[in-house]
């Protein structure tokens, strides 16, 4: 008696509901075009066709599979074609060198040990750590966040490529002027305490800026360090 063994097929899509919508894991170790057959088949399903009814948002994880503009194109016009369905992100794994390269640019902590007199300009990519103090009419500028292990008396701009959630932090709170990506507070409302204790600055959900010890920065902005272990 000869036994046929049938081998099931590999799935390369699988669909997941969550309470916010969809979230579509596609399989990384195939071809595109393989990715793309499957998904059509698994969103030809009854379920999907539709064209009306809410709009569902759909989360895309691609794993470890680089997908370029015209892939992204594809897989957009793919999930949303007839259905209401609206892709919210495509996550991947992987990136683009210039992509690794600018988000290395973005999370780099600059170090500086001097002091930004009046008239001058320290201006920085990514985190700035100024060792030293900002004397009025200095000004310190960064894309990320500011500390300051001095005295802040000029200016402060952090956020400066539009980031709402940078902070500056400073030994010595009492500056000219402070902003955060747009939100300029020229004369914040606010007086140290008489132990000069260190504050920090960020923008509240709001958007208005706010001043607080530093010590509640960890729970303002619990991803700020990239330490994770234990004390």
């Amino acid at each position: 008696m000869n036994v046929v063994k049938v081998q099931k097929q590999q799935q390369y899509v699988t669909i997941k509901g969550t309470k916010d919508g969809l979230t579509l894991h596609l399989d990384d170790s195939c071809s595109f075009d393989q990715l793309l057959q499957e998904l059509e088949e698994m969103l030809s399903l009854k379920q999907y066709i539709h064209g009306s009814g809410p709009v569902i948002g759909v989360k895309v994880k691609v794993g470890n599979r680089f997908v370029n503009k015209d892939q992204r194109e594809k897989l957009e016009s793919m999930i949303t074609q007839k259905r209401n369905l609206i892709v919210e992100t495509i996550d991947s794994n992987v990136m683009t060198k210039d992509e690794a390269l600018r988000l290395k640019r973005e999370t780099e902590v600059t170090s500086v040990a001097k002091i930004v007199r009046s008239g001058q300009i320290l201006q920085v990519n990514g985190d700035l750590l100024l060792i030293g103090d900002v004397n009025p009419g200095g000004t310190i500028m960064a894309t990320g966040n500011i500390f300051v292990l001095g005295a802040l008396r000029g200016i402060a701009h952090a956020g400066a490529d539009g980031n709402n959630e940078a902070v500056i932090a400073a030994s010595m709170l009492k500056p000219a002027q402070l902003r955060i990506s747009e939100t300029i507070n020229r004369s914040p409302d606010h007086l140290s305490s008489e132990e000069n204790e260190m504050e920090c600055a960020y923008l509240n959900e709001n958007g208005e800026m706010v001043i607080e010890r530093l010590q509640q920065l960890t729970h303002l902005r619990p991803n700020l360090t990239r330490f994770e272990g234990g004390i």
